[in-house]
């Protein structure tokens, strides 16, 4: 498809920069990447991609930890407030919170850090549990009312994807999900999976992992548009949603995240503070975040929501996400940022495909 300019007139040299730079990045590989980037001091924009569809992956865990700040400045639960581990409740993945025993009661306190420094899965579905995913939804329609989809548990993230290689996942225990994610290769997984739903490889109506991935991405949960996820960012960067403490709170332990550091991060370079979360889940990897220069401040932070997708190696996606980082650190909008007040009349500079899918994310 050609290539169609969007760009306002008299668009800003940070964005001309990203508009000439980011499309012949994505036409160079071999699988997709959208980027939305945002200047909050001035409200300018560049978006490519940035209206379409894009699954977050554990991007999502960032509106959990905004439910559970929530809930805390209510009174209702604090960060002293303990949750049981319980047998049923490990699942894959990173994180510190499955080397526990069941019955250890987990504090609130230790339970964000582990799912938002280390992108815990067990403690990401120990928080829901806690504060109610219906009240998650409920924030992040308030928050972000339009583009951003329903989010579910990580749990049932596997039993949906899997159930699009045969019905009987939905019934999948944790434990046995636990099992599942720690089996290598996608022709090791689907033979396991069969095995623990009590059916033969050559019985399962599907045997292809990646069409079953690709159809449970197309369906729409944990998933909405990269400018959606970048007026979240906003909400918090600017603080007219949260406490004080907690907006301190969430920026710090966002930016000391230790997943992803090839992505965003190693092309942004060591004098961006960047405060971010990263998603990884089959074939789609998300770094989405705020940056600013060290020793400013937060609320002038630039957006960067910045996923891929269909790519064959988490590696290769990693580095076309390192070369977004450095095209938005390379565009001057750092400098852009540093030396605005202000803008009476904020520029958008959009790149897009000749239909780009602009379409209302349902629950």
């Amino acid at each position: 498809m050609a290539l169609v300019p969007e760009r306002a007139s008299g668009a800003v040299p940070w964005q001309e920069a990203l508009g000439a730079r980011v499309p012949r990045l994505d036409a160079r590989e071999e699988g997709r990447i959208g980027v939305y980037v945002k200047d909050l001091k001035t409200g300018e924009e560049f978006s490519w991609r940035g209206e379409e569809n894009w699954y977050f992956a554990s991007g999502v865990k960032v509106p959990i930890a905004i439910e559970v700040l929530r809930q805390i400045e209510q009174g209702r639960i604090s960060f002293g407030t303990r949750v049981t581990l319980r047998d049923e409740d490990y699942l894959d993945g990173a994180g510190r919170t499955n080397a526990r025993k069941a019955g250890a009661r987990l504090s609130v306190r230790f339970l964000l850090e582990e799912m938002l420094v280390r992108s815990d899965n067990t403690a990401s579905d120990l928080l829901i549990r806690l504060v109610g995913l219906d009240r998650v939804n409920a924030t992040i329609q308030e928050w972000v009312p339009e583009r951003f989809s329903e989010i579910t548990t990580l749990a049932e993230v596997r039993r949906r994807a899997y159930s699009e290689l045969h019905p009987a996942a939905t019934h999948l225990r944790n434990p046995e999900l636990l099992s599942l994610g720690l089996v290598r290769g996608e022709e090791r997984k689907v033979a396991a999976f069969a095995r623990l739903i009590g059916k033969r490889v050559g019985d399962l109506p599907s045997r292809d992992l990646a069409q079953a991935f690709e159809t449970y991405y197309a369906r729409g949960y944990n998933s909405g548009t990269l400018s959606a996820y970048g007026r979240l960012l906003e909400r918090i960067a600017r603080g007219n949603k949260l406490k004080p403490q907690s907006r301190r709170y969430l920026l710090d332990i966002l930016s000391r995240v230790e997943t992803g550091p090839l992505r965003l991060r190693a092309g942004l370079g060591e004098s961006i503070v960047l405060a971010h979360k990263t998603g990884t889940q089959f074939r789609r990897i998300c770094d989405l975040g705020l940056a600013w220069p060290k020793g400013e401040a937060a609320r002038g932070a630039v957006v960067i929501a910045a996923c891929a997708r269909g790519f064959r190696s988490r590696p290769e996606a990693e580095r076309a996400l390192a070369a977004v980082g450095a095209a938005v650190r390379s565009s001057g909008i750092f400098l852009a940022a540093g030396r605005r007040d202000g803008a009476a009349s904020p520029r958008v500079a959009r790149v897009s495909l000749a239909a780009p899918s602009r379409r209302s994310l349902g629950r």
